[in-house]
């Protein structure tokens, strides 16, 4: 009997042998449609905000399954909700649907050859982030909890959102939305779990980190201007081109002198500068734009006020102007630390204590962090670079050779399943 005690705490801190054993039954059942429905989707992506067909396909699948299924929910979202046999909270799953405007370069049999409208032009799509992965594995999540939904305690929400990459232009959308259209209530949502697929992660593994795990995304306009001159003749004009330089040059002081690096790290990046039409003509005006990482809310405050401090006193020292506008896209991602400790057991015992591990905080960001504002939220990482390849050599996400191993999307699904169950044990 000690012997089979041992046994159920190795497999499972919750689940009995019997229910275990039958939950690895049912996730192997739907693993292959899993894979096929990824790359199905992954054949056929779709921008922020215009995730139609990837949404029909999502609430075909769930009104099969019997599930209370609304749909256009933040422009382009579904949420399905399943009510369990037994009595229990309300945990909500998430998945995003967004693809980005990407050309495809990897020779796959489901590549993406589909091209789109965005911001005025025409562009290739690709799902550049893996986000065909999480809707798979979420609906094979939903495929299975609805054949057990006699033994589920409580009501599972299945959260399918669009624009997770962040609308185009001025729309609203992504996970504010979502939330502002009443996702997380009705029933009010108790916890929130949520997984990104990495494609620098060895396949099957999963990694998380407890607290600030993901930066916040702050996106950054500066115009500078200065007064147009002859290009032969700078002394006449001032120079927006060179004030912006200093500026720049400025700002990666922030980082480097005036954060406190030790406490959470800094990324201020210029990604674009517009200005001028002709190489002998000092222009009147320059444009640059941005993004800031921070992993601190306090710091990310500093931040703010340092970079306008910093360039509106650059420029008016040469006696240009500068204007700073900043726009917050997403907050810090972070893991309430309670609901960590509670269920990263669980995830180990899904995906098998030697392939979980915490890891460093990232300086990428996700809207998921915005749920965290409603509910504890858990949000981890699913390996799916291909055994024996060197991480440093694997393709980046948003980039054209960015490839998913999806041979173990099998695995995001049992722990879906595993955290559904275990949570409402812990929880009471």
């Amino acid at each position: 009997m000690r012997n089979l005690l041992l046994l159920l705490t190795l497999i499972s801190p919750i689940l009995g042998l019997a229910q275990v054993k039958e939950l690895d039954q049912r996730v192997a059942g739907v693993k292959d449609s899993v894979v096929s429905w990824r790359r199905q989707l992954h054949q056929h992506p779709e921008l922020s905000n215009r995730e139609y067909k990837t949404a029909a396909f999502v609430a075909a699948h769930l009104k099969k399954l019997g599930l209370d299924v609304q749909t256009g929910v933040g422009k382009t979202g579904v949420v399905a909700i399943l009510k369990g046999g037994k009595p229990g909270p309300v945990v909500a799953l998430r998945a995003d649907m967004d693809a980005l405007p990407v050309y495809e370069r990897a020779d796959l049999p489901f590549k993406s050859t589909d091209s789109a409208e965005y911001l005025g032009q025409q562009v290739p799509v690709m799902h550049a982030c893996g986000h065909d992965s999480h809707i798979a594995i979420l609906l094979g999540t939903a495929e299975v909890l609805s054949s057990l939904k006699k033994d589920i305690p409580g009501t599972v929400k299945f959260i399918f959102q669009p624009a997770e990459e962040g609308p185009p232009g001025t729309e609203e959308g992504g996970a504010p939305l979502m939330i502002k259209e009443g996702v997380m209530d009705n029933p009010k949502v108790d916890a929130i779990f949520g997984l990104h697929i990495n494609s620098q992660t060895p396949i099957g593994k999963v990694k998380y980190k407890s607290g600030a795990e993901m930066a916040s995304s702050d996106w950054f306009v500066v115009k500078v201007k200065g007064k147009q001159s002859h290009g032969s003749q700078p002394w006449s004009g001032i120079d927006p081109v060179v004030v912006a330089a200093q500026i720049i040059q400025g700002f990666q002081t922030i980082v480097s002198r005036q954060a406190e690096l030790t406490k959470a790290p800094v990324v201020i990046t210029v990604g674009k500068i517009h200005s001028g039409v002709r190489s002998n003509i000092i222009p009147e005006e320059l444009v640059m734009e941005g993004t800031i990482r921070t992993l601190d809310s306090k710091m990310q405050q500093m931040v703010h006020e340092k970079m306008k401090l910093m360039a509106t006193h650059i420029a008016a020292a040469s006696g240009a102007t500068a204007e700073v506008s900043i726009d917050t896209k997403t907050k810090v991602t972070y893991n309430d630390p309670a609901l960590v400790k509670l269920m990263a057991p669980s995830i180990e015992a899904a995906a098998g204590k030697e392939n979980v591990y915490e890891t460093d905080w990232t300086t990428g960001a996700e809207d998921f962090s915005f749920f965290g504002d409603k509910a504890p939220a858990f949000f981890f990482f699913l390996g799916g670079m291909p055994a024996g390849q060197d991480p440093a050599k694997a393709a980046a996400h948003h980039t054209p050779d960015f490839y998913i191993d999806d041979s173990k999307l099998d695995v995001g699904v049992k722990v879906f399943c595993q955290l559904v169950f275990d949570y409402a044990k812990v929880k009471k």
